[in-house]
């Protein structure tokens, strides 16, 4: 597990901001395998990337992102703690209609691309915080980041799910780096 220096007191617990990997970490291509045992340890990885995500401003955040090869999500779209989901092993488990809506990445930092995804979905998975298998109804951003977030997991980049003309030009300003976007 890679931390960074930040350390964070929240509820009388020490938390850790994890390094987030960017683009060209091999292990963001990589699939994440089923969590065996839900334990402290698991716990504590949820807890370490949720405040990883929100110091990132982030919407979602999967295990692989923070370099832990295993099938661990946690979203929250409200950015404000009061709506966080931390799910092991989930799975979309039906989904309707379709929307095309700009992206960004927490791995790929500055960059936003048309995605096509599913409008509404179902999501089974094991809640981590409640200690039991749910089946969330998700649509609108939620369902995105949710979407987003498995994708992750299946070692899928939103590079693979936009069209080829704007992964060309993804790909040219990811190469460029950030002295030659303006940045």
């Amino acid at each position: 597990m890679v931390f960074s220096l930040k350390i964070l007191a929240y509820n009388e617990l020490t938390m850790a901001i994890l390094s987030i990997r960017q683009f060209g970490d091999q292990v963001l291509r990589q699939k994440s395998e089923k969590v065996a045992e839900i334990g402290k340890e698991l716990k504590n990885l949820v807890k370490n990337m949720a405040e990883s995500m929100y110091e990132a401003n982030g919407m979602g955040l999967a295990a692989v992102q923070v370099g832990i090869l295993q099938r661990v999500i946690v979203t929250d779209i409200s950015g404000e703690g009061q709506k966080l989901t931390a799910l092991a092993n989930p799975k979309i488990v039906e989904k309707s209609g379709t929307k095309i809506e700009e992206e960004g990445c927490l791995s790929l930092i500055g960059l936003k691309i048309p995605v096509e995804r599913a409008e509404k979905i179902k999501i089974k998975g094991f809640d981590i915080k409640a200690g039991k298998e749910i089946i969330i109804e998700a649509d609108g951003w939620l369902a995105r980041a949710y979407q987003h977030e498995l994708d992750h997991l299946e070692g899928t980049l939103i590079l693979e799910r936009t069209s080829q003309d704007h992964r060309v030009e993804a790909l040219r300003q990811l190469t460029m780096g950030p002295t030659n976007r303006g940045e």
